[in-house]
């Protein structure tokens, strides 16, 4: 089973993941090899045998589940990082503290063709992709022994991406990350000085400025943020404040898809379709975070990498100002 523990001086847990059994030489790098083709790759309509048994599918007409005529289909993750099953066992051995590794990890296989990427794809099915992520976060929250729940896309190798295939990933955790912990004791702090949401403050700071809008609509709001670790990273806030993704309404994923499709078809544009990490931020599952805390998305393009001096300071050097991004993203012919 894998074990989670938590580092003492900065509260951080580590997933210690001793199924997988890696050795050194699985760290040697190696040329990537060429992408699976449809004929041999697990998430194509044909091969679901090829996958565990799916967990929940989107299909035109009823039919029998594991089988093919599927518009988005959700497994899980063959090589899981945390195991569903079990008690977490929470322990302390002298100064340090472990727990058993549970959690869900799944696999959102977003379309069935395997050539098509998120950023193409007509809207109505990325809303799908959308109420597929609302729909395994409702399901997940009922069980009492997760507390946050992680969606991410990892496209492309330099991004982490093992399949060619358009999927996205789910973790449900049995602790809050501190990452999320320090961006919500921010929120909180701004909330009780001033009594308004930071990130409804962005917003407006944004909007009025006019410098780092990237795409907008009547719900949304697309930005390359003031202050960003990387270069043409970007953000999409829902205009009106919401605390938690899996509230949101057919209303919002009807805005949704299309300004999250502009800002993946902009940076391809821009940067020649690079590989990217898409992270989605929401509250935690069962604490009262939603006055001040503001769901979010994450994109980040891999063009630049962590080196010593990120790793030992915690800042990042980004080569670009937002604001270029930004116009280089908004201005780019679609």
């Amino acid at each position: 089973m894998p074990d989670l523990r938590r580092d003492p001086i900065v509260g951080r847990w580590v997933i210690i993941s001793t199924e997988r059994n890696a050795r050194p030489h699985d760290f040697i790098p190696v040329q990537a090899s060429r992408p699976l083709t449809a004929t041999l790759c697990p998430f194509c309509p044909g091969q679901e045998r090829l996958t565990p048994r799916e967990i929940m599918a989107y299909r035109p007409q009823p039919v029998a589940p594991n089988g093919p005529n599927w518009t988005v289909r959700v497994v899980p993750n063959k090589f899981p990082a945390l195991q569903i099953e079990g008690d977490l066992d929470r322990q302390g051995l002298g100064l340090y503290d472990r727990m058993n590794g549970i959690g869900a990890h799944e696999v959102i296989i977003e379309t069935p063709s395997h050539t098509d990427s998120l950023g193409d794809m007509p809207t109505k099915r990325i809303e799908d992709v959308l109420w597929a992520y609302r729909d395994r976060m409702i399901d997940l929250k009922k069980d009492v022994r997760f507390r946050y729940i992680l969606i991410f896309k990892n496209h492309g190798a330099s991004a982490g991406a093992t399949l060619e295939h358009s999927h996205s990933q789910l973790i449900a955790l049995p602790i809050v990350p501190t990452s999320v912990l320090d961006e919500i004791e921010g929120c909180r702090a701004h909330f009780e000085q001033k009594e308004r949401c930071i990130y409804c403050d962005i917003l407006r700071q944004d909007l009025a400025d006019g410098d780092r809008i990237v795409a907008e609509n009547s719900e949304f709001l697309c930005v390359t943020p003031y202050a960003p670790r990387f270069p043409f990273e970007m953000w999409i806030l829902p205009k009106r404040h919401a605390g938690y993704f899996e509230e949101s309404q057919k209303l919002q994923f009807e805005f949704l898809a299309p300004i999250l499709s502009e800002a993946l078809r902009r940076m391809d544009k821009v940067l020649a379709r690079p590989s990217y990490n898409f992270i989605l931020h929401s509250s935690p599952l069962h604490e009262k975070t939603g006055d001040f805390y503001h769901w979010h998305i994450e994109i980040i393009p891999k063009l630049t990498h962590v080196a010593g001096f990120e790793w030992g300071t915690g800042f990042y050097i980004n080569p670009v100002a937002p604001e270029e991004s930004a116009k280089f993203l908004r201005e780019a012919a679609l």
